[in-house]
C-alpha cells in the first residue's frame, strides 16, 4: 500500500493528523478506522488492518483523534461525544476527497464511537468493532481511585499505558449520558463484532450486549486468547484477514479494470511491511491470499511460501485437467487428488564445463484416483496429467518480460 500523510480538521476545529492508506492499483472503496482509548492511528493492529483493506483496493485513513497521537488540541478538553464528532469529520473529509466511506472500524472506545456515527454516514454499508464496550462508560473502570478527586476537583491526572493524561468532570459526565442504545438498531449497514474472550480490560459480555442489540445482518467472531490490543502478531493477521474477507460481502466494490493481453486479470502482490517477507496478494480483484516465507529464514511463516504457491498452482492445475478429461471421455472418476512437493536436485548431466553443477526444480506428484476405473482408463487420466497447462508451462521455457513502473 501507499500511505500518505494528511490533516483535516476536527470536531473543535484542532487540526487532526491521519495517514490515508491507499492501494497500489485503483481504489474501489474506501474505509475509516478509528483507534482505542488514548491509542493512536499507528499502533500495530491498525496498520496490518489497514494494509490487508488496501491490498483488496480499499482506501483507509486512520485518524488520530483530539489531542492524541499527532492531532493537535487539548486531550483533556474532548470526551465521548467529541470522538464521535471527530469521526463525522474524518467521514466528511473523505467524502470531499472522492472517497465516499463505506465501512467504519473501531477498536475499543472507537469501536463505539463507529456505532454512534454509523446512522449519520449516508451510503454506509459496514461497521466492524474490535474490543468494543457497549456502554462508553466503561471506560471510566481505568481511572482507579480517581473518579471521586474527578468529581470533587473537576480534574485528576490519570495513567494509562504508561502515560498521564488528564481527566475532567465534563469527561465523566459525558460517557455516563452516552449509549449504544439508540444508535444499535438503526445502523443502517452490516455489522461484524470481533472480540476476544480473555480480554482482560473489556469483557466479553460486552460483545454480547451489542450484538444481542443490532439487527441482521450481524457476525460475531471470537479473537481466541488474543489480548484487547491485538499484540501478537498472528492476532493481528487473523483480525485483518476476518475483516477483508468479510467486508467483501458487503461492500460495494469497484471492479477492478481489465489489462489487455491477461484474459484472467491482474495478479497485484503488496509487501504488506518492510521489516518482514508477507506478502499481499490480490487475484483478478476478487480473490485475497497472504504469502510468506518460514521463520527459519525470517519469514512470520503467516502464508505459503512462493513455491508452495507454485505448488499448489501445478497441483491444482492437474486435478482440474484430470477432472475435465474424465467428464469428456464418460470416465466413472467419483474423487481426483494430487500430493505436490518441491525441491532442488543437481543436474546429473550437465553440459557445464565446470565441476559444480546446475540445479534444477523438482516436482514430485503423487496422484490419487477414486472410482470404479480400468487399468486403462488409469493410464490415460494419469496420462493427462502431463498435459496440464501448468505443467507445460512448467516445463517449457516461459517469457517473462518485466518493465519498471
Amino acid at each position: 500500500m501507499r500511505s500518505e500523510k494528511v490533516s483535516f480538521s476536527g470536531a473543535s476545529g484542532a487540526v487532526l493528523a491521519a495517514r490515508l492508506d491507499r492501494p497500489e492499483g485503483p481504489v474501489r472503496a474506501a474505509a475509516i478506522l478509528a483507534h482505542c482509548f488514548t491509542c493512536s492511528k499507528d499502533i500495530a493492529a491498525a496498520r496490518r488492518i489497514a494494509g490487508r483493506l488496501a491490498a483488496l483496493g480499499i482506501a483507509v485513513l486512520r485518524f488520530d483523534f483530539t489531542g492524541l497521537g499527532h492531532s493537535r488540541g487539548e486531550f483533556a478538553s474532548t470526551n465521548f461525544s467529541s470522538n464521535v464528532a471527530d469521526l463525522i469529520s474524518a467521514v466528511e473529509w473523505m467524502a470531499a476527497a472522492g472517497m465516499p466511506a463505506q465501512i467504519l472500524i473501531g477498536h475499543s472506545l472507537g469501536g463505539a464511537a463507529a456505532i454512534v456515527a454509523a446512522p449519520r454516514v449516508a451510503g454506509l454499508r459496514a461497521v466492524v468493532t474490535i474490543g468494543a464496550p457497549s456502554d462508553p462508560a466503561h471506560v471510566a473502570q481505568n481511572f482507579d481511585g480517581k473518579l471521586d478527586e474527578t468529581h470533587r476537583t473537576g480534574a485528576a491526572t490519570v495513567t494509562l499505558v504508561g502515560r498521564s493524561f488528564e481527566i475532567r468532570r465534563q469527561f465523566l459526565e459525558d460517557i455516563a449520558q452516552a449509549s449504544l442504545e439508540d444508535a444499535l438498531p438503526k445502523l443502517g449497514a452490516a455489522l461484524l463484532v470481533l472480540h476476544g474472550p480473555r480480554d482482560e480490560v473489556v469483557g466479553i459480555e460486552n460483545a454480547s450486549a451489542i450484538f444481542q442489540r443490532a439487527r441482521h445482518p450481524k457476525s460475531f467472531i471470537s479473537l481466541d486468547n488474543a489480548d484487547h490490543m491485538l499484540t501478537r502478531e498472528h492476532d493481528a493477521e487473523y483480525a485483518a484477514d476476518v475483516i477483508s474477507t468479510w467486508s467483501s460481502r458487503y461492500l460495494d466494490l469497484a471492479p477492478e479494470p481489465t489489462a489487455a493481453g491477461a484474459p484472467e486479470g491482474v495478479v497485484r502482490v503488496a509487501e504488506a511491511e518492510a521489516s518482514g517477507f508477507r506478502q499481499d496478494i490480490l487475484i483478478g480483484g476478487r480473490h485475497q491470499i497472504v504469502a510468506d516465507e518460514p521463520a527459519s529464514v525470517g519469514g512470520t511463516d503467516l502464508g505459503p511460501s512462493p513455491y508452495q504457491l507454485l505448488s499448489a498452482a501445478l497441483g491444482a492445475c492437474t486435478t482440474m485437467t484430470i477432472r475435465m478429461y474424465a467428464r469428456r471421455k464418460g470416465i466413472e472418476l467419483t474423487q481426483v487428488s494430487c500430493d505436490v512437493t518441491h525441491n532442488k536436485c543437481h543436474l546429473e548431466d550437465s553440459e557445464s564445463s565446470g565441476t559444480v553443477k546446475p540445479k534444477v526444480d523438482v516436482f514430485r506428484r503423487t496422484i490419487y484416483l477414486h472410482g470404479e476405473l480400468s487399468e486403462a482408463e488409469r493410464a490415460s487420466l494419469l496420462a493427462i496429467a502431463d498435459k496440464c497447462p501448468v505443467h507445460r508451462t512448467l516445463h517449457a521455457t516461459a517469457q517473462i518480460e518485466t518493465t519498471l513502473a
